[in-house]
């Protein structure tokens, strides 16, 4: 099969490279779905202004792929491509899209795509496998943690659980492990409250991670690149808001947060977030993107999270990290589906 992009029908020329057919996968069955919406539609005009030709499939909360204005179905057929895309941007956040799940589907219609792998989807969105990737570096400091699974709350080491998790102290956070956007997490500040903080976590997933409370501010940190490509670090960003934490109303509420860039920490702390994220991009797997986020206090710094695809909005903070580190959106989006179609051109030429 011939590498994507090398069909003269759908490779047009655009300055010195060829323009590129992108589908554009947003929506999805996730509580993130209008975020995604909002994000898909970013990327679209990102790639008009780079001179490329857009479709848009909007995924239904129902799972259902859709051609933008098109009511019937889409047909997946695995090795026949995507609507003769030369690689698709999945534009999705949390699970059934940021997961590896719409990774393998991809992979299966022999697709290329932006972003992360299978592995290192499902490893990045599940926070309490990402947290002991990374504790098994023995390079990386994060924030103290326990792991809370839904069965172990009705068994017999049920007081032993809850003893371990008090000893992270208070405040502490207690949060489904695999969902994205701050969605469904609880400040706990009083030890009588922390038992049904959990309960409540587990509406959204069997597993659930308790974090303690770190000082310091919140600094992020974007990523791009792959292999064989030379992977950039942005800029540090600080996440300044009003609240207790930076939760759901402070990400997408109007005026909810102010991003300072650069974050106000000192130049060698600046530099450990750099070094950090790379490492922790790196260990991960990852590819393409991703928006480290890190605790930072005084010259601490502590690894939280990785998202493997953040907010794409130009306002978002990973395209504004960027932006502020000289790639701004169209070159952006451009540059991350070449990323892709290298991957799968490079795929390809190994035997399987």
């Amino acid at each position: 099969m011939a590498a994507p992009g090398t069909d003269s029908t759908r490779s047009r020329e655009h300055g010195s490279a060829p323009r590129l057919t992108v589908a554009v996968l947003a929506g999805g069955r996730s509580s993130e779905h209008d975020v995604s919406r909002s994000s898909g539609a970013a990327v679209r005009e990102g790639l008009l202004a780079a001179g490329h030709e857009a479709i848009a499939v909007e995924i239904g909360r129902d799972g259902v792929w859709r051609r933008e204005g098109e009511e019937r179905p889409l047909a997946l057929t695995p090795g026949a491509g995507l609507l003769g895309a030369d690689v698709a941007f999945p534009a999705l956040h949390g699970r059934f899209g940021e997961d590896g799940t719409v990774q393998g589907l991809l992979e299966m219609l022999d697709v290329a795509y932006v972003g992360a792998g299978v592995a290192a989807s499902a490893v990045c969105l599940d926070k309490v496998l990402f947290k002991e990737l990374m504790a098994a570096a023995g390079t990386v400091p994060q924030v103290e943690y326990v792991d809370v699974r839904e069965e172990q709350l009705s068994g017999p080491g049920r007081q032993a659980l809850l003893e371990r998790v008090m000893r992270l102290g208070l405040p502490a956070f207690v949060k489904p492990a695999h969902m994205g956007s701050s969605v469904g997490i609880v400040r706990v500040t009083e030890e009588d409250g922390l038992e049904a903080a959990i309960e409540s976590a587990f509406a959204y997933d069997a597993r659930v991670i308790v974090e303690a409370a770190a000082g310091g501010v919140e600094v992020e940190c974007g990523v791009l690149g792959g292999a064989g490509v030379q992977t950039l670090a942005s800029v540090a960003g600080e996440i300044s808001f009003g609240g207790d934490f930076y939760d759901y109303e402070a990400k997408y509420a109007p005026a909810g947060m102010e991003l300072l860039i650069p974050a106000r920490i000192s130049e060698r702390a600046a530099e450990r977030v750099r070094e950090l994220a790379l490492e922790a991009f790196a260990r991960a797997g990852c590819f393409g993107l991703a928006r480290v986020d890190f605790f930072v206090d005084d010259e601490q710094v502590l690894l939280n999270e990785l998202n493997t695809m953040p907010g794409f909005t130009p306002t978002s903070v990973y395209a504004k990290l960027l932006e502020t580190s000289g790639v701004p959106y169209p070159e952006l989006v451009d540059r991350l589906c070449r990323l892709g179609i290298a991957r799968h051109a490079a795929q390809a030429a190994h035997a399987f």
